[in-house]
């Protein structure tokens, strides 16, 4: 019970995106249509959980005062080093497949398939689940969850847009301006979620 409290803490209560407000630039960018949504969203839970099952044991057995250097005080210090090293090359690897496997996803998604490696939320995953003393397996239930509510903060997002795009909106709010509203309003929404889970 323990693991799917984590998941839906991830999930819908402390979503990424609408109620942590961190990668909003690929949450933006990439929510023009469901297609690029879901292969955005894809490629960012496939880092997002792999980057977690690399990064927790590195720090448990290498990095942390525990680890392999304990009689240096441990070499936490190199942690943003060495996670964001492991994130840029899960996105290079992710890369690759997309270009060959999909090269129309490839292309579609362009600067912001790159833009992973600095996406704020994979990063603050893996330094999410020391802070809050997660073990391995809790661990992984947390990457997943975080990242399962970044695909689906993204394919709303898309599914409102296609209603915006056809409604009358005044011209003062047309473009980004309508999309932070909308973001802030889908916010407002999953603020009714924080009791779901005790």
């Amino acid at each position: 019970m323990n693991l799917f409290k984590i998941f839906i803490a991830a999930f819908l209560i402390d979503n990424v995106v609408l109620m942590r407000f961190l990668a909003l630039c690929p949450f933006i960018g990439m929510s023009t249509d469901e297609d690029k949504s879901i292969g955005m969203g894809l490629a960012v839970t496939f880092v997002t959980v792999l980057a977690t099952a690399v990064t927790w044991p590195i720090y448990r057995f290498i990095l942390s005062k525990e680890g392999m250097f304990n009689s240096l005080g441990g070499l936490e210090f190199l942690q943003i080093l060495v996670f964001i090293l492991v994130i840029a090359s899960l996105v290079q690897l992710v890369e690759f497949f997309l270009k060959k496997m999909a090269p129309g996803l490839y292309q579609s998604m362009g600067i912001y398939l790159a833009l992973i490696t600095t996406n704020c939320a994979i990063l603050a995953v893996t330094f999410d689940v020391w802070s809050k003393g997660y073990n391995y397996p809790e661990a992984l239930v947390y990457a997943a969850g975080v990242a399962l509510g970044f695909l689906l903060s993204l394919l709303l997002m898309a599914g409102i847009r296609r209603r915006i795009k056809v409604s009358p909106v005044p011209a003062f709010l047309k473009g980004t301006p309508i999309l932070f509203v909308t973001a802030a309003l889908l916010s407002m929404a999953f603020m009714g979620f924080g009791g779901l889970v005790k």
